[in-house]
């Protein structure tokens, strides 16, 4: 089973894979969230139009903030990955930390640090529940290829088939299937046994 690493796009086209992936997050959760917001916030008679102007005009903020964020992010963690030359979990947990710290930059440097660290955390967390998820998978993948395999005790060798008797007919006893076949039988092993007799002895006797 790949590891979530080795699974993803080549570096190069990541950022616009996850650019995309996150925007469409970002907008599906969004338009939901907004629209349940909606409805609630609008007056009686009005919900549903006023469900559909939140999600139209929030929507498209939330996918945004979604992509900025999936871009950073898969961006840093090529560096990463061109600078270690290794693809392993803390690539994504440096990553995490650096897009935590560069989004809150404006902020002052306490509040890039507490982003910075909590985006390290909060990666650390989403890697270390896949290395676990990924090692219960396998695991219980052996599991069931160990009790598919026929369990024998040691020593135990299973009786050859006679292939001569699983194609013998049902009814061939009743009918005389089965004293033709013995009688031919017999008669293979009396040609055998024949073929097998001595030679005549030369006689040396002179009259």
């Amino acid at each position: 089973m790949g590891t979530p690493e080795t699974s993803r796009e080549p570096c190069p086209d990541r950022i616009l894979d996850d650019i995309g992936g996150a925007f469409g997050m970002g907008a599906v959760g969004g338009s939901a969230f907004h629209f349940l917001k909606g409805l609630y916030n609008s007056p009686k008679g009005e919900r549903f139009i006023g469900a559909s102007n939140a999600v139209r005009l929030n929507a498209p903020r939330v996918g945004g903030s979604f992509a900025v964020w999936g871009g950073l992010f898969s961006a840093f963690d090529c560096t990463m990955v061109y600078a270690r030359q290794k693809e392993d979990p803390w690539n994504s947990i440096f990553a995490g930390a650096a897009t935590g710290g560069f989004l809150s930059m404006r902020q002052g440097l306490g509040a890039s640090a507490r982003s910075a660290a909590f985006g390290g955390v909060l990666l650390a967390l989403i890697e270390g529940a896949g290395i676990m998820l990924n090692k219960f998978v396998s695991a219980q993948q052996q599991v069931s290829m160990m009790m598919d395999e026929p369990m024998l005790p040691p020593g135990y060798n299973e009786a050859p088939v006679d292939s001569g008797a699983a194609e013998k007919p049902f009814f061939g006893a009743w009918f005389g299937g089965g004293k033709k076949e013995e009688e031919s039988s017999g008669g293979s092993e009396t040609k055998i046994l024949e073929s097998f007799d001595a030679p005549p002895v030369p006689n040396f006797e002179y009259k």
